[in-house]
């Protein structure tokens, strides 16, 4: 078994969960319950309609641990609850890991009040003739509810203070959203599709209103979580990412950070050590 973020903190004594979208595989092969969580609710696939909880090829797609689940609902309300519900039944004290991976503002473009729609893009499901900009904030609004209601329930049971909550995305925004001022966005190397906001809640250790330069990646968050519960990595399987907690604690705080990207679509490669990002597009060859 190849180690994970949450595997390795599962072995040190932390309830482990994913709630949300998973996109990694399928089982019997994949899925969360074999990389470490402990229980999963969600979506297997990287995108499903929110109200009958189908994939683009019209194959059901909603998991409760690794056997397909049933329920009515608004997705991104019912993984709010679901989170919800995780924070509230825990024992007081003992350490959690929660992934809350929503699939809003995915396609396809409901809200919670588009129902009705649900028949009309079965086929489509990837809705290219649907959406505006107001459907896409509203979806917005409903996961920041959701995102403001597992903060409540943190607050609630006492747990808020010494809780790291980290925000952040996979990729820049997509059709309906507004990169500006940066330039492109989803499936482009250019800022606008790999520049995404990150944002550190902790207020036991993190001062409030801080902003840092530094330049990072997703996969220095397992690195920053691991040292901040300070458990090891696995000797046999070190970790790519750096650990950012000297800048959770010290905002001004840099280190070198150079970062790659290479991508098959379009050929692309990327370079960021320290000056404006490079780019490179419709290359077969380059650095």
């Amino acid at each position: 078994r190849h180690p994970t973020l949450p595997s390795l903190l599962k072995d040190s004594g932390y309830r482990t969960a994913l709630i949300g979208k998973w996109h990694l595989g399928y089982p019997p092969h994949f899925g969360p319950l074999k990389s470490g969580y402990d229980e999963f609710f969600g979506p297997m696939s990287g995108g499903v309609d929110y109200f009958t909880h189908r994939d683009f090829r019209g194959h059901h797609d909603l998991f409760l641990g690794d056997q397909s689940h049933r329920e009515d609902g608004y997705l991104t309300d019912l993984i709010s609850q679901r989170a919800v519900d995780y924070v509230q039944r825990g024992p007081q004290g003992a350490p959690f890991f929660l992934s809350l991976h929503y699939t809003a503002p995915h396609w396809p473009w409901e809200t919670r009040d588009d129902a009705a729609l649900a028949a009309e893009i079965k086929d489509d499901l990837f809705h290219l003739h649907g959406g505006n900009i107001h459907r896409y904030r509203r979806m917005i609004h409903h996961m920041d509810e959701g995102i403001g209601q597992v903060v409540a329930a943190l607050r609630d049971s006492g747990q808020l203070d010494n809780t790291l909550i980290v925000f952040t995305s996979d990729n820049g925004g997509e059709r309906f959203s507004d990169n500006w001022p940066l330039v492109g966005g989803k499936m482009d190397l250019t800022e606008g599709g790999i520049r995404v906001p990150w944002i550190a809640h902790w207020p036991a250790v993190i001062q409030p209103c801080g902003i840092s330069p530094q330049h990072c990646m997703t996969m220095d968050w397992s690195a920053t979580l691991l040292h901040a519960a300070g458990v090891a990595a696995h000797p046999d399987y070190p970790v790519d990412g750096l650990s950012l907690l000297p800048t959770l604690h010290n905002p001004q705080h840099r280190v070198a950070r150079p970062l790659h990207w290479r991508m098959n679509h379009r050929g692309q490669r990327a370079l960021r050590d320290g000056q404006p990002l490079q780019h490179l597009v419709d290359r077969q060859r380059g650095f």
